[in-house]
């Protein structure tokens, strides 16, 4: 299940989130996939951080818990690739809230372990650009140019994300490392980690700085295998990643994701164009090598989605569904979970909000607004031991459950 830890009843770690571990159990479910966990920019995104190494203190569920010297210097050592950088960014108290963030982490992800719940964690392939990162690698990147996405039928004038583009000749003259150390510190964190933007290690949108809009961009290659050959050799194998490879992808990305051997996206709501039946996305065309979601935090919640449709493509998802045997008239949201975890995909993956048959005022985020994101929280108690129950038959119908 996806749910975010700001989305938690608080917005923090500790009690809230060993009950959400427990509900997982009691569900059935083997993921619990989180977005970024660095400091999130003034919109309250995690995807323009303030550093792709450190955790946000804000998540602490004791800010206050005391912090030995012997844990300070163990953390210095682990992390000295990085921890003087963010010393230096935040001044006093930043080794400290890091040595408390691994504490209660680590507890954590322990506790979910015991229970059989995996936790995935998420790459934001850029960083923000007043950030640590930058401040002190301005080598790394760019001037002149920001990242973006081009127009698409979401988005007219395409996406102007703004964040500082990678200087990929830099970064290979340097054997990567900057990368490679980011990629190890996410699996200290993580099981499994999931690729942001995966499209754009091989060819990425590159958009003036100053423009108003990301029309004026234009594709700019990528490193391509050659980063991910560097990551394996850092760190000593090849690391646990899923490719977030929605958007407009090319055959030279889908070439490198199975090269890599990772799994890819498929999103339920993106099949379901009545034009497009040769879409991945259609439960027909799904292969195993896969994450299927009902939807991602970038979409609508399932419930807003299908309150939001056109006569026409409603009655469209409504065949589907019911061609498919899972048709539910009273929460026709549960009949679009039943689709996902039919899929043949490896993984199936469902958002919180989906579960509780949230509509829109649910909804994590809407790419390309500045504001009003991000903000979600889940009410105390809201996932209930029916709610449990259903989930867990939903996940036992489609031979899903754990040993």
């Amino acid at each position: 299940m996806q749910l975010h830890i700001t989305s938690l009843p608080g917005g923090r770690l500790g009690r809230e989130a060993y009950r959400f571990v427990d509900w997982l159990q009691a569900a059935g479910q083997s993921w619990w996939q989180v977005l970024p966990l660095g400091p999130p920019d003034r919109h309250h995104s995690p995807y323009k951080s303030s550093s792709a190494f450190a955790a946000w203190p804000g998540l602490l569920a004791d800010r206050r818990a005391p912090v030995s010297a012997d844990e300070m210097l163990e953390f210095r050592e682990r992390q000295a690739f990085w921890i003087d950088d963010w010393e230096r960014y935040c001044t006093r108290g930043a080794v400290a809230d890091q040595v408390r963030f691994d504490r209660e982490w680590g507890a954590l992800r322990c506790y979910a372990a015991e229970r059989g719940v995996r936790i995935m964690g998420d790459v934001a392939i850029y960083v923000s650009s007043d950030g640590a990162d930058r401040r002190f690698h301005p080598e790394l990147f760019q001037t002149g140019l920001v990242a973006g996405a081009p127009p698409d039928a979401y988005a007219t004038d395409g996406q102007l994300w703004g964040n500082p583009l990678y200087d990929w000749p830099a970064l290979q003259r340097r054997g990567y490392r900057w990368w490679v150390e980011r990629v190890r510190r996410t699996l200290d964190l993580f099981d499994l980690a999931r690729i942001d933007h995966f499209r754009g290690l091989v060819a990425y949108w590159a958009v003036p700085a100053g423009s108003r809009s990301a029309r004026r961009g234009s594709w700019r290659r990528g490193p391509g295998i050659a980063l991910f050959r560097a990551l394996e050799r850092g760190l000593g194998a090849r690391p646990p990643l899923v490719a977030e490879d929605l958007g407009v992808i090319t055959p030279p990305v889908e070439a490198l994701r199975t090269r890599l051997g990772l799994p890819g996206m498929l999103v339920i709501q993106f099949g379901m164009d009545p034009g497009d039946p040769a879409s991945p996305h259609r439960l027909e065309n799904h292969a195993p090598d896969r994450i299927v979601y009902t939807g991602t935090h970038d979409q609508d919640t399932t419930r807003g989605w299908l309150e939001s449709l056109g006569c026409e493509q409603r009655a469209f998802v409504d065949c589907e569904v019911a061609r498919h045997g899972f048709a539910d008239r009273r929460q026709p949201w549960w009949g679009l979970i039943r689709l996902t975890f039919s899929s043949p995909a490896i993984v199936a993956m469902v958002q919180a909000q989906d579960v509780l048959g949230l509509g829109s005022e649910a909804r994590m985020n809407v790419p390309a607004s500045a504001g009003g994101s991000w903000r979600w929280q889940m009410r105390p108690g809201a996932l209930t031991p029916a709610l449990a129950r259903e989930l867990r038959e939903v996940t036992q119908e489609s031979g899903r459950l754990a040993g």
